[in-house]
């Protein structure tokens, strides 16, 4: 009974987050870390985990979550043929190792720390979707050489960090290099994997040893949560990619960016409040 008035709760809250949150990395490219991340924040807490390592749970927890997530999204997209496969190819290794180094970093830092930089990024990204700013280019194309090593290297970095997929500064990378934005989030589907695989292993090697963990926890990651999250926002990713398409590229650029700025906007606020 005690198990039941504990957890039923927190079960029934993540069975909503997946279904929104798959749809969501369908529609926007995302792997869904973006809506997982705060919510599994806020919900560790009925709980009672320590808030010192609740964002770092959260944070994996939901990278273990994109990977099924981003697969499923990308599949859906390659369907449409909106997923550039020679641009991860290039972009792979860098972005790989990036998201290597993002999840230990992360576990250098505190709960706090990790809030204000999801908030900060967050909001950059949202504003950014929002104001009329299509037509402005950095490039004229995906640029080769040190830039192509760079920009996937920070892509991997703070998305690992943060525990997103690629779709949030994926695609708005690709679009300031002049890839259209349904190409964009079909490719930016597939970065999500690239940066789950590598930043969810750091964080299950990190989180080794740590008591204040709650049940069912390796490393980081928290497997109760992710056996929740994980089959909804697999079979609700492909209702976003079909939604995405039949959406103008205003509207997609619009939507992205106003749910970015609500999130930014609750994050930053458990900072600093």
């Amino acid at each position: 009974m005690e198990f039941i008035e504990l957890y039923l709760p927190l079960i029934c809250l993540m069975l909503v987050t997946g279904l929104v949150s798959g749809v969501m990395a369908g529609l926007m490219g995302i792997g869904g870390g973006i809506i997982i991340v705060p919510v599994l924040e806020f919900s560790l807490g009925f709980i009672g985990v320590d808030p010192e390592i609740r964002m770092h749970v959260a944070v994996a927890t939901s990278l273990m979550t994109i990977i099924p997530t981003s697969i499923s999204s990308a599949r859906a997209h390659h369907k449409r043929g909106a997923v550039d496969f020679a641009l991860c190819r290039q972009w792979g290794p860098a972005m790989f190792l990036g998201a290597a180094c993002g999840s230990w970093i992360a576990s250098q830092v505190d709960s706090v720390g990790l809030s204000a930089i999801f908030g900060v990024v967050a909001l950059f990204v949202a504003v950014k979707m929002i104001l009329p700013m299509e037509n402005i280019r950095l490039t004229t194309s995906v640029p080769r050489g040190f830039p192509g090593i760079f920009s996937p290297a920070i892509i991997g970095t703070i998305s690992a960090m943060m525990g997103i997929g690629g779709g949030t500064l994926g695609v708005t990378t690709l679009t300031i290099f002049n890839v259209p934005i349904h190409r964009a989030v079909g490719t930016a589907t597939l970065f999500g994997v690239l940066i789950a695989v590598p930043g969810t292993i750091g964080f299950i090697i990190l989180g080794q040893g740590n008591m204040s963990l709650p049940p069912g926890s390796m490393g980081f990651v928290n497997m109760i949560g992710f056996l929740i999250l994980s089959p909804v926002t697999f079979l609700a990713a492909p209702i976003g990619a079909k939604i995405a398409h039949a959406m103008t590229q205003r509207q997609l650029s619009m939507t992205f960016g106003i749910f970015l700025m609500i999130v930014a906007g609750r994050m930053l606020y458990r900072t600093f409040m």
